[in-house]
């Protein structure tokens, strides 16, 4: 992994090198460029580009019905009109306590504008347990990538899981149990596990100043802090910010989402600008750490 990245960054520092003298820049030049990273999608990003409410991609949607599927409740797929870019990775997203799908539905078409399969999903029941809503996750990815209508659009072997609340505490759960996920993004994670050094899946860990029902002392930063110190991982904490905060459209929440799906599902390295070096704290941001272990 480390010889790519710094492959990808010697050629990157060619290319430019040569714009620079005025040099010319070949078409076999761009394609040997294009086949370091056969995952990239849509066009280089912009720090607009990652806040925008629609990335470059038209998206589709389609119902799937709990009567239809075994382990998790149904739910709604998001996904690129277009098949002209190949397949793209996929992440499933889980509800939290009490609640459905429409509390995290406004991720759905957010994130598959910017070139990924999503699935929010509902669960067995709107009581299950962080446990539970980690298998139900699981059951989704594997509903999604062997009978879904859109299987055939999704790459395998990039795949991703979110939540909020329990179902934060879920995407735990289910990065524990399938260590070939690459990305899982816990948003106000509850859980009463506080530690998590078994995780190999690069990892997001989200909370919020102001949530009183997983407070981030207890929830967010112990969760954070047990990952591995060697694992690619963040620690984000909204400022003004409640437990209900990923219930709604959120800029912050979106933009970095996207870049750590981007980076660590589609190996896409021009997002490593957007997490490293490490964000500012800020209007919306109380505190960001990572060990930014991505970039050379």
């Amino acid at each position: 992994m480390l010889k790519m990245r710094i492959r990808t960054r010697l050629l990157r520092t060619g290319l430019a090198a040569l714009l620079a003298a005025g040099g010319l820049v070949t078409s076999q030049s761009l394609t040997a460029h294009a086949a370091e990273n056969p995952y990239e999608r849509g066009p280089a990003p912009t720090q607009s580009s990652i806040e925008a409410s629609r990335g470059s991609y038209v998206v589709s949607q389609t119902s799937v019905s709990a009567l239809s599927v075994s382990g998790f409740g149904g739910g709604t797929i998001y996904y690129p009109s277009s098949t002209a870019d190949g397949t793209f990775g996929a992440v499933a997203v889980s509800p939290g306590y009490t609640a459905y799908q429409s509390s995290i539905a406004w991720l759905g078409p957010r994130l598959a504008s910017q070139g990924f399969v999503v699935f929010t999903i509902d669960t067995n029941t709107t009581l299950d347990q962080p446990d539970s809503r980690g298998r139900q996750l699981l059951a989704a990815l594997d509903y999604l990538t062997q009978r879904s209508s859109v299987r055939s659009r999704i790459d395998t072997s990039r795949l991703g899981v979110m939540g909020h609340s329990m179902g934060g505490g879920g995407t735990l759960e289910a990065a524990k149990s399938r260590p070939s996920l690459q990305a899982a993004i816990p948003l106000t994670g509850w859980n009463l596990d506080k530690t998590w050094p078994e995780i190999k899946t690069p990892t997001l860990v989200v909370g919020a100043d102001g949530d009183t029902i997983a407070p981030v002392a207890t929830h967010s930063e112990p969760f954070y802090g047990s990952l591995p110190s060697s694992l690619d991982k963040a620690y984000l904490e909204l400022r003004g910010a409640t437990h209900f905060t990923p219930n709604s459209s959120n800029t912050t929440i979106a933009k970095y989402s996207i870049s750590w799906l981007k980076r660590f599902i589609d190996n896409d390295t021009r997002y490593e600008q957007f997490l490293c070096p490490l964000p500012s704290a800020s209007l919306t941001i109380a505190e960001y750490r990572g060990n930014c272990p991505h970039t050379p």
